[in-house]
């Protein structure tokens, strides 16, 4: 029964301290997002377009991904909301979009995913020569 009651209370203290760490809760929510879009260094587009710099960026505008026409046409750039209203509810946000993604619990998830994207800068350009 010792074990049990340590297990738990373990369990509780990660929780309490990712809960605390938006960027470490991020991180680990972005884990749902992470089998279509890449962040970081080596981020490509692939089944979703690479996130990297996704904040201040227009929509439907990276050069390496096929956009769906409506994600073309709907010319804004990501600001913090649009985001989280559209992590919550694509459709809603840009209709047509080829974007599903059903299953973040709460909202506290969503602004944890949003501060994670937010670390990610736009790559830099490659140096001309």
């Amino acid at each position: 029964m010792p074990r049990l009651i340590l297990a738990i209370l373990l369990l509780g203290a990660a929780s309490t301290a990712q809960a605390a760490d938006p960027l470490a809760a991020g991180r680990s929510a972005f884990k749902r997002c992470a089998n279509c879009h890449q962040v970081g260094p080596n981020a490509q587009s692939n089944f979703g377009p690479q996130l990297n710099g996704v904040l201040g960026r227009r929509v439907g505008s990276l050069p390496d991904y096929a956009y769906s026409p409506a994600m073309k046409k709907s010319g804004f750039a990501w600001d913090e909301r649009r985001l989280a209203a559209f992590i919550r509810d694509p459709d809603a946000v840009v209709p047509g979009t080829r974007m599903r993604f059903w299953g973040f619990l709460s909202e506290r998830q969503v602004g944890d995913i949003v501060a994670y994207l937010r670390s990610f800068p736009p790559a830099a350009a490659p140096a001309r020569r």
